[in-house]
């Protein structure tokens, strides 16, 4: 039988963080967004587009400047997403705040035709607004299959399993 070391904090921390970058880049950049503190405080999808400067990566959003969302940034930056990857097997909820930054620069390095459909005139549409999140703390959750599962089911028939061990699966992680 094969035991596998256990993970120090920092490398799960680091296996999460790569994790949930790699999902919101490649496999699902979908998140649901929001303002804490405003009037209107649901949180809406979007589809977030990540930029890679000197190694950081950033997190931005297309919107339209008469939105919700964007009116409460008058009120508010303090914002959060939550995440879910495509095949569910990894969980966020991040906190940090959002920005506008027009910068022309970035707009014409993220912009794609996933996103032109949403503005007529496309990058010239006035209404056009690029949101930052400048991202603080995600709380982050793998879950790598049905094993909690599984053992419930066991248990609910008597038997006597040990209890899953999370703490490789789950963390804090600074963005």
């Amino acid at each position: 039988m094969f035991f596998q070391d256990e993970k120090t904090d920092a490398e799960v921390r680091a296996d999460l963080e790569e994790k949930l970058w790699d999902g919101l880049a490649s496999k699902s950049p979908f998140v649901m967004l929001g303002l804490n503190g405003v009037e209107d405080s649901r949180t809406r999808p979007m589809t977030a587009q990540i930029d890679e400067v000197d190694g950081n990566k950033i997190i931005y959003f297309f919107a339209d400047k008469r939105e919700h969302l964007v009116k409460g940034l008058s009120e508010t930056s303090d914002a959060v997403a939550t995440f879910v990857s495509k095949g569910h097997d990894l969980f966020a909820h991040i906190h940090g705040n959002l920005v506008i930054d027009n910068d022309r620069a970035v707009i014409d390095r993220l912009w794609n035709p996933m996103i032109a459909p949403w503005y007529e005139g496309n990058k010239d549409n006035p209404n056009l607004v690029l949101l930052r999140f400048d991202t603080g703390i995600a709380n982050v959750w793998l879950n790598e299959g049905p094993e909690h599962l599984v053992k419930a089911a066991l248990e609910a028939l008597g038997k006597d399993v040990e209890r899953p061990d999370y703490d490789d699966k789950r963390a804090d992680v600074e963005l």
